[in-house]
Formats: structure tokens, sequence, C-alpha cells
């Protein structure tokens, strides 16, 4: 009997390790293509803010205007464009429409803080539809002439 325990608990931890193994070397060799990590600082007040979008997309009612906030670093916005133009481009922005619309809120709010930082006009908050869209498109252009690495 003892035997026989003993070839299962063998047979376990061999069925895990090949389980559990591509997932650790995946990890390791893909570690440096992780994003950075936020400030430890930023952490509570982006809970905050997950959390009243959360609540805010579960209502059916109209999302408040955010609180202004300081001043974010350039840095730091153009990180926040890139990670918001990936959840624009695929995710869950393609199952949910609130979703969709949320993250391409907050993306023009990410450009529009951009075009203030660089000193550029941009027109983003009048327009609605393909007028945005297209402004939308221009901005990239521009912030990308200045420098900005978007994609």
């Amino acid at each position: 009997m003892s035997v026989g325990l003993a070839h299962i608990v063998v047979l376990s931890a061999a069925l895990l390790t090949l389980l559990f193994l591509p997932c650790v070397i995946a990890v390791v060799v893909c570690a440096d293509e992780l994003p950075p990590r936020p400030w430890r600082s930023g952490r509570r007040r982006d809970r905050r803010a997950l959390r009243r979008l959360d609540r805010a997309l579960r209502s059916d009612e109209p999302t408040p205007a955010p609180v202004a906030l300081e001043m974010p670093s350039i840095e730091q916005i153009a990180y926040d464009l890139r990670r918001l133009d990936q959840q624009r481009r695929g995710g869950p922005t393609q199952h949910s429409e609130k979703w969709r619309a949320a993250v391409l809120r907050a993306y023009d709010q990410r450009l529009c803080l951009a075009c203030q930082c660089l000193g550029l006009t941009e027109h983003l908050e009048p327009l609605e539809g393909m007028d945005r869209d297209l402004e939308r498109l221009r901005v990239e252009g521009e912030l990308q002439a200045a420098g900005l690495a978007l994609h």
C-alpha cells in the first residue's frame, strides 16, 4: 500500500512540474517585456479611481467628471497613453461599449494633458463621432512629431 502511495505522489509531482514548468520559463524569458510597476504612492489613488469607474460602469447613469489632481509628468502621460492605446485596440473594449467609451474618454483626457505639457493645440472636447476620431488622429500625429512615442 505504501508503494502505491509513493507512486501516486511521484506521478503527481511529475505532472505538476510538466504543467507549470513552461509557465515559469515563459515568465522568466519575457520578464523584461512586462510593463513597469506604477509607483506605490499612486496605487491607492489608482485603486480608488478604478473602483469609481467600476461603479459607474455598473450603473446606467453618466460617469461623473474626474476630480482634477496634480499634473502628472510627461513620462507618466506617455506611459498612460501607450497603455490606454493598447486597451482601446484590443481586450475588453471589443466586448463592452461602456468599457470602450470609458477607455476612449481616458485616452482623450491624456491626449489633452500631453498637449498642455508640450504647448500644442487640440480641440477634442467639443467634438463627437467621426470629427473627434479625426481630431484624435491629428493630435496623435502632432504629439509624435513633437517626439512623444505613443505606440
